[in-house]
């Protein structure tokens, strides 16, 4: 394999350090070119030190300034510019979008303006500005290679496969801590409760809605964005496991599922690696560990956040975007205190309905609904 030149942006969040781990483990195929965080210089400095990249980006702009006094010889960037202009570094190969929520959008195309493949693991950027990102992706001739267990185990169960061929997507669902929750208990869920994950180690963002199945929302419109698949196709089914990522089922009755630990770096090696694969940094799967494989429906009565996913994904125009943003904001105000678990899901659903739909959408459009749908939700 011929060394690849990466760009890792959100390099001190759990997904940037298990990129860090694969390129240490492969140091022969990989070298970092260019790395980018939000403000957490400790970290970034590590890492500098560690893999001498030739620029980097910190966001928050005060953060950029300390990190130039301690590394005078490196580039040192600030702001989303700066991010952006760590993304479209020519001297790269593939570029690590891993940036949480929508601040990722305009340094993903950029760096897709830039040629370089991407390794995709933020799945707001699809949710919010999906066919833009996509029909620009396949003009610029740039790969999306989807680092999300459950859509790099769809990516992998259709390689080779033609869209005609199949019959459904069928993404799994931990089902979250609250899976088996009554209605009635839902009402007093914790901060605490919330953030405790049973089976993935993720950000305080993503593990909300993880709780909520928002993340499986999300996902449902990153696979129609990713595989051209029609909505009436993606399906959903609770794994409490989390060992099968997802099958793929064909029009012949066939299942094709992909099965895994439930470690990340198992889909981010793949990605980085596509189309090769390489030894990998986990044990091989043990059956006689591993023997038990579960399957439920989810429940949209209790999880409305999934049920409203698949409305804005249909409606289409500005209302992915403004649900993805709006439930940004909602989730931060639940762990702030200042709402109910419950809350999420219904001031959700309230903003939805009296959103005002815009079609024809640009980068610059996405950008006033986006800040639209924050202020809403503030006030919800």
């Amino acid at each position: 394999m011929k060394e690849k030149r990466l760009i890792i942006l959100g390099s001190t969040g759990s997904i940037g350090e298990s990129t860090l781990r694969v390129v240490r483990c492969h140091s022969s195929s990989f070298k970092v070119v260019a790395l980018a965080a939000q403000s957490n210089i400790e970290k970034l400095s590590l890492q500098i030190k560690e893999f001498s990249p030739k620029i980097v980006a910190v966001y928050n702009k005060d953060k950029a300034k300390e990190l130039q006094k301690l590394f005078p010889d490196v580039k040192i960037v600030g702001g989303l510019d700066g991010v952006s202009e760590v993304a479209s570094y020519k001297e790269a190969d593939l570029c690590v979008s891993a940036i949480s929520g929508t601040m990722g959008i305009l340094p993903t195309f950029a760096a897709i303006t830039a040629g370089h493949d991407i390794a995709l693991a933020n799945k707001e950027v699809l949710v919010s500005a999906g066919s833009l990102i996509t029909s620009h992706a396949k003009k610029k001739g740039v790969k999306l290679l989807p680092i999300d267990s459950e859509q790099s185990a769809i990516f992998q169960c259709l390689e080779g496969s033609k869209t005609a061929d199949v019959l459904k997507l069928i993404l799994t669902a931990s089902g979250g801590p609250f899976f088996n929750t009554s209605y009635e208990q839902m009402k007093k869920i914790s901060i605490k409760e919330a953030l405790n994950h049973p089976t993935w180690n993720m950000g305080a963002k993503n593990t909300i809605d993880s709780s909520t199945l928002m993340n499986k929302g999300l996902e449902v419109i990153e696979a129609y964005h990713l595989f051209d698949i029609p909505l009436s196709q993606i399906e959903v089914v609770v794994h409490p496991q989390s060992l099968i990522h997802s099958f793929v089922e064909f029009v012949d009755g066939s299942l094709l599922a992909q099965v895994a630990e439930n470690q990340m770096v198992i889909p981010i090696q793949y990605a980085m690696t596509y189309p090769e694969r390489k030894k990998g940094l986990v044990k091989p799967f043990d059956f006689r560990k591993f023997n038990k494989f579960e399957f439920f429906p989810p429940d949209d009565k209790k999880f409305t956040c999934l049920s409203l996913a698949y409305h804005a994904a249909k409606t289409g125009g500005s209302m992915p975007c403004f649900m993805n943003a709006a439930n940004e904001i909602l989730v931060e105000r639940f762990l702030k205190g200042q709402i109910s678990w419950l809350e999420i899901g219904k001031k959700l659903e309230k903003l939805l309905i009296s959103h005002t739909i815009e079609d024809g959408l640009k980068l610059e459009t996405l950008t006033l609904v986006d800040k639209q749908a924050r202020e809403e939700a503030k006030l919800a």
